[in-house]
């Protein structure tokens, strides 16, 4: 399924299957999330994507072929390839750990061909092997949605009160992390969203209420999933002092102004921009640990444009998978 132009709807297209490069491995696509960051792309919120593109980057699939120089996997390895598809490793972010922040670095499904497809490749160092406990439906959301969720759980530090905004497919992952790791996760939807409160207190939360209500306890941290900038502000009044407000998405809606006391007491506000290799190896260690409970529905490739509008009206709940 190929975007053609930006704004427009997906069409499919039979295209020739790619041959891996040195360094590559071709992969035999088994299922492909539907990540926000898709919308964003689509809709031209993001700069620059290579045209026509083929979108995706929560891909699980399993190797069908080898470019030169590839030791790490064999054929029929099950594998998963994430948003960071390429970096130059040798710029200051590269050499310092922050490799997420590389100004050369190239994406899955933005700069790259990504897994809305029955076959795609991928730069091998990039990929991931996956926990078998988890079915192929359910892992793919873990490779965006999850890594992404964990590199905000990171940036907020040791808190115990955690407050999330917007509860879709990252959301519900971290939250059942969150409480592994002995914290309490308080929910925040869209007004009137009885059945995603409802679902965020089935699984894990210990409070859930719409955004515009304040929390019962000050938070000690707070993540935006949301890309929606008036949720900052409310965030900040709803943390406790010294407390931090990330924005996880990629993109957002903008920040209305606010007073400085809305910030001041030594609250953070921060960002979290894509994700490493070294958030994959943590995250998919501790999703081996103990059962994510993984909310997916598959949808066939060929319903992709009925997936992104479902998610852009909001009806989505956990995750959508795409299967070929």
């Amino acid at each position: 399924m190929v975007l053609p132009r930006l704004g427009e709807a997906l069409q499919p297209a039979r295209v020739t299957i790619p041959d891996p490069k040195p360094g590559e491995i071709l992969i035999r696509v088994h299922a492909c999330g539907i990540c926000r960051t898709d919308l964003h792309v689509t809709d031209g919120e993001l700069l620059h994507p290579k045209l026509p593109l083929v979108l995706g980057h929560e891909i699980v699939g399993t190797i069908a072929g080898l470019g030169s120089g590839v030791s790490r996997f064999a054929e029929g390895d099950r594998i998963g390839v994430p948003w960071l598809g390429w970096t130059c490793g040798v710029c200051r972010f590269c050499r310092s750990g922050q490799e997420n922040l590389c100004d050369q670095a190239r994406f899955t499904g933005y700069q790259i061909d990504g897994g809305y497809a029955e076959y795609t490749v991928a730069d091998a160092r990039y990929c991931f092997p996956l926990p078998e406990r988890y079915s192929d439906i359910e892992a793919a959301p873990l490779l965006c949605a999850g890594l992404i969720g964990y590199r905000s759980l990171r940036a907020a530090g040791d808190a115990e009160r955690i407050g999330l905004y917007g509860f879709g497919a990252a959301a519900h992952l971290i939250a059942q992390v969150a409480v592994y790791q002995g914290r309490r996760v308080f929910a925040f939807t869209r007004a009137g969203d009885d059945t995603g409160q409802e679902f965020a207190r089935e699984l894990v939360a210990s409070w859930a209420a719409a955004s515009t209500e304040t929390p019962p306890e000050p938070l000690d941290a707070a993540i935006i999933f949301a890309p929606v900038g008036s949720l900052v502000p409310a965030a900040l009044r709803a943390a406790r002092k010294g407390g931090t407000v990330v924005c996880a998405g990629i993109h957002m809606s903008p920040i209305p102004s606010f007073p400085y006391e809305t910030l001041w007491g030594e609250r953070v506000l921060r960002s979290v921009a894509n994700l490493t290799r070294q958030d994959g190896q943590e995250f998919f260690k501790l999703a081996a640990e103990f059962p994510l409970r993984v909310a997916a529905e598959p949808l066939p490739l060929s319903q992709a444009n009925e997936g992104l509008g479902r998610l852009r009206k909001g009806l989505v709940r956990g995750a959508v998978v795409l299967v070929p």
